[in-house]
């Protein structure tokens, strides 16, 4: 696997060696493997006007953080760690996983594993475990995971996406808000794992919407979040999933509601057409 970082400009190399330090001195992982667009030299910083609105788009420091066997913690636990310590100027999306686990989907022939073995940046090697051998798949057993997967996520998120219209019509916003969270959360779900087939293990819109930017710009301006109106919108629907079902002060109104499900159908269109380009490129 690579180790060199000499395709950056210095001050991004500078920056992924501080991240590494921290992650190091924060979790002593077994790896941390840089992977996606700044692996691969495609990262983007671009800022555009469409219309009367201003988009920013930034690529992210995308991390596999591979933890040591045996690590007691929950995966989750360990990125949360780690990412609440990271504030960059450019964005750090952290993945953690344990040694094992990784072990296994590379074996396996998990194309999402098998590319960042492939693609990826080893920033950090404790050298106590080496990565496995990964098992190449056919692109015909590939396309047809990803058919799958994209029936079975993208229906689901169809399926709630219709229960939010009735209880928008029933005045059970709350309900409705929890929903629209889950038809957004799917819709994501189905991108990513047409695109890598890999389903991260949480239910953060914040985190899903930012693995799954990297597959379309347009994916990334359903909610560009540039002003407190688009943050306060976007923070109702982050919130849908805890807050709307056990907070009492939780509240949303009828046309946030309204204007949300309109953001949610913009998403799904846009995942649809990505994920059915990306399939049919198999």
């Amino acid at each position: 696997m690579k180790t060199s970082l000499s395709h950056l400009p210095d001050n991004k190399q500078q920056e992924l060696q501080r991240v590494t330090k921290l992650i190091v001195e924060t979790v002593d992982p077994e790896k941390i493997i840089l992977f996606g667009s700044h692996a691969t030299n495609t990262w983007v910083e671009d800022q555009y006007t469409e219309g009367h609105i201003t988009y920013e788009y930034t690529s992210d420091y995308d991390l596999l953080v591979v933890t040591k066997e045996g690590e007691r913690k929950a995966d989750y636990e360990i990125t949360d760690q780690i990412e609440n310590r990271l504030r960059f100027r450019t964005p750090v999306n952290v993945i953690t996983h344990d040694i094992g686990y990784v072990n296994k989907q590379l074996e396996e022939g998990q194309y999402f594993f098998s590319d960042i073995q492939k693609e990826g940046i080893m920033l950090f090697d404790a050298g106590n475990m080496p990565l496995s051998e990964r098992r190449e798949l056919a692109p015909a057993e590939i396309k047809d995971r990803a058919q799958k997967d994209f029936d079975k996520w993208f229906s689901s998120a169809n399926a709630f996406l219709k229960s939010v219209s009735f209880n928008l019509q029933e005045k059970e916003y709350k309900i409705a808000a929890f929903e629209l969270h889950q038809a957004a959360e799917r819709t994501y779900n189905a991108i990513i794992l047409v695109f890598t087939g890999y389903k991260p293990k949480t239910h953060n819109l914040e985190k899903l919407s930012r693995l799954s930017k990297s597959f379309s710009k347009k994916v990334a301006n359903v909610f560009p979040k540039n002003t407190p109106q688009e943050e306060h919108l976007f923070g109702l629907l982050l919130k849908g999933y805890l807050d709307a079902r056990y907070k009492d002060d939780y509240t949303i109104t009828e046309s946030e509601l309204v204007e949300l499900i309109e953001r949610v159908k913009k998403l799904q269109q846009i995942g649809e057409e990505a994920c059915a380009q990306k399939i049919s490129s198999f």
